[in-house]
């Protein structure tokens, strides 16, 4: 029998801020979560040029489910046929009440977003829509993404800040991500932490600190040698 799931417990900020009490971390930033995806994510990844079909995101800090909802509306706006894969992994997942209030601050994504939280509400964990198909892998990352036989081109690395959330950041689980990751696969972060930038460099990959968003003055991108 199937273990139930650790859900995340929410709090708000200024009633639209989804907030982390386990972890004391926003799960988006303060200023736009929205623009915040695009910079970090998106355009750390080169997207939506790298595009292609069969183009595979995995993700580490599902969350809100911000990153593939924005990720989604981008495929679609670029026409690419077929569906963008996007796993993610999760070990705290979010209950779908406050998923849907996460989402209600970005409308022009509520056509994405609405099946996604009916599917979510419903306890389906695998999602298909017409521009994606998501399939979230609930559990501690350093164990689920060492029996995960996908792969991916381009990582969505959005756990919790490192001081706060060490496991996701741990060099081994960086070593899990670049065997995972295609020839010249990239990899992006918000994070600029010394530790993160030499793990992934450990583990393969070819770094730099680019400006950050926001309030932050840098983020990482990373290529895989």
């Amino acid at each position: 029998m199937a273990l139930p799931e650790a859900q995340a417990n929410v709090e708000w900020r200024e009633g639209r801020v989804p907030v982390s009490t386990r972890f004391d971390d926003p799960y988006f930033s303060l200023q736009d979560g929205l623009a915040e995806t695009a910079h970090v994510f998106l355009t750390g990844n080169a997207l939506p040029a790298r595009f292609a079909p069969g183009f595979r995101v995995a993700e580490l800090g599902f969350g809100t489910g911000l990153n593939a909802l924005a990720a989604a509306a981008l495929w679609r706006q670029a026409g690419i046929a077929g569906r963008l894969r996007f796993t993610s992994f999760e070990a705290f997942p979010m209950g779908a009440e406050d998923m849907a209030r996460a989402h209600a601050a970005f409308p022009h994504l509520a056509a994405l977003s609405a099946p996604l939280v009916e599917a979510w509400a419903a306890g389906a964990r695998q999602i298909v829509t017409d521009a994606l198909h998501l399939t979230v892998i609930v559990g501690d990352a350093r164990e689920t993404l060492a029996g995960w036989e996908g792969g991916a081109d381009a990582w969505f690395l959005d756990g919790f800040a490192p001081a706060k959330n060490p496991e996701l950041w741990e060099p081994a689980l960086m070593h899990q991500v670049a065997r995972r990751t295609a020839p010249g696969g990239t990899a992006a972060t918000y994070t600029a932490a010394g530790r993160v930038r030499r793990a992934l460099q450990e583990a393969g990959f070819r770094v730099e600190r680019v400006p950050g968003f926001g309030r932050k003055r840098h983020m990482t991108r990373a290529v895989l040698a």
